[in-house]
């Protein structure tokens, strides 16, 4: 018999049994931090040199020197030709709904004149140049190639540099594809922190980026921790997660499969049910036991929800909003008869996804929004990835004179307070200047 914890907000030990469920440590082992501080510096001091090592080493591919890292673009659009039709029409598909959903994202300059004359505004760049990690191997992920790249490139990114670790040599069809429809620019077959350090501090062949966008494992991500300042960075993510809030309508075997989309990623991935309805709970219960045999990824699934999973009962919808704040999940599926009337009490979630015919699946594949989402309860301050991540912004002052000698003042005031005799003089030199002309 499957094991999953079953909780209720009346348990005296609730809040506390919560908080056990929740936490999660994302920071890497002292062994992941000093191979990887070793290997980012190896990288800075030898360049190629150390990255065709390390390719050779981790990857198992004797690849002869920086240049034969490089997959040529012609070699994309190979690999669209060569994708099944069904595949290529999904990925187009997929690309449009997400490109279509980031133009609504873009940051708009803008400016306002005072009635002094002084113009005050923002003005919008993107970012020059971005590195994507995307997973090779075993965890080839293409809607991860779309997820990142598409938004960048309607920021208006001109250099899109994508990076996946190829074992073996092996090159991912559908992975490339993906970069083709994308218009990922350049693409090397290098992974693992050896890459993401390569993308920050560059090399004698390989530009340093002004930002790291996307998944990788431990390595990766202890890469992208270390070298966030130099470059910035996406986000640390967490393991996978779901919290489902039902209120005891919607087909048992639908949120069954809900819970196992996420806790088929890896055993550390967390799928929590929240109901007011016992007996739906138990219904849920039944069609995890009777359908996870079906699962190719059964052991994975069973181990992730007896370590991290949980059935919790509410006393009503109110409080399943509650709990669902207090989680902050990256997923949040709200399957209940008025999801409109809900939403409006969720304060923290990476992504919601409304009704009973919304499948959190939907928004990993096609739906349009990113799946790129805070884990780990960072909802509670962050975003998902979009546009405005790939876009700065820099405030515009132009002061009139009349504007000039009266902001002058104000700042000579302060500036002095501060004992900042330099900033004082600055503002006055110029505020006096003005005031004299606007005297004549």
């Amino acid at each position: 018999m499957l094991e999953i914890r079953h909780l209720s907000t009346s348990d005296e030990d609730f809040s506390k049994r919560l908080d056990a469920l929740l936490a999660w440590d994302s920071v890497s082992d002292a062994q992941v931090q000093q191979t990887v501080a070793d290997i980012i510096s190896d990288i800075r001091q030898r360049g190629d040199q150390a990255l065709v090592e390390y390719t050779r080493r981790f990857d198992a591919w004797e690849v002869e020197d920086a240049a034969a890292l490089d997959i040529p673009l012609k070699r994309l659009e190979q690999a669209w030709q060569v994708v099944s039709a069904d595949q290529r029409n999904a990925l187009e598909a997929a690309a449009g709904r997400i490109r279509a959903y980031a133009e609504h994202q873009k940051i708009q300059p803008w400016q306002y004149t005072e009635d002094d004359g002084t113009l005050l505004g923002q003005q919008v760049t993107p970012l020059d140049r971005v590195g994507l990690y995307v997973p090779g191997g075993k965890a080839a992920y293409p809607s991860s190639v779309l997820m990142n790249a598409v938004p960048a490139k309607v920021a208006g990114v001109p250099e899109l540099i994508m990076v996946v670790p190829t074992p073996g040599g092996e090159l991912n069809e559908l992975v490339l594809a993906a970069a083709h429809i994308s218009g990922v620019d350049r693409i090397l077959a290098v992974g693992g922190a050896q890459a993401v350090a390569a993308l920050a501090y560059g090399t004698a062949s390989l530009p340093p980026v002004d930002k790291i966008v996307g998944p990788g494992n431990i390595y990766v991500a202890t890469a992208k921790r270390a070298v966030f300042g130099q470059v910035g960075i996406d986000m640390v993510a967490g393991p996978s997660e779901i919290l489902v809030v039902c209120d005891g309508q919607t087909d048992p075997d639908w949120i069954a499969m809900d819970l196992f989309s996420q806790a088929e990623h890896d055993e550390d991935a967390q799928s929590i049910l929240v109901s007011p309805d016992a007996g739906f709970i138990d219904a849920v219960k039944a069609s995890i036991e009777r359908l996870l045999p079906e699962m190719e990824r059964n052991g994975i699934i069973a181990s992730a929800l007896k370590e991290r999973g949980a059935l919790i009962q509410v006393q009503d919808l109110d409080e399943a909003a509650e709990i669902a704040n207090a989680i902050a999940p990256e997923h949040l599926e709200l399957s209940v008869a008025d999801p409109q009337a809900l939403v409006t009490k969720i304060r923290h979630a990476g992504a919601i996804f409304m009704g009973r015919y919304t499948a959190e699946a939907l928004g990993d594949y096609c739906a349009g929004p990113n799946h790129v989402l805070p884990t780990s309860r960072t909802a509670r301050f962050s975003s998902p990835l979009g546009v405005y991540d790939f876009q700065k912004r820099s405030s515009l002052i132009l002061a009139s004179e009349q504007g000039a000698a009266r902001l002058a003042d104000l700042a000579s005031v302060l500036a002095r307070g501060e004992g900042l005799t330099a900033h004082a003089r600055s503002a006055e030199y110029r505020g006096d200047d003005a005031q004299k002309s606007c005297q004549k």
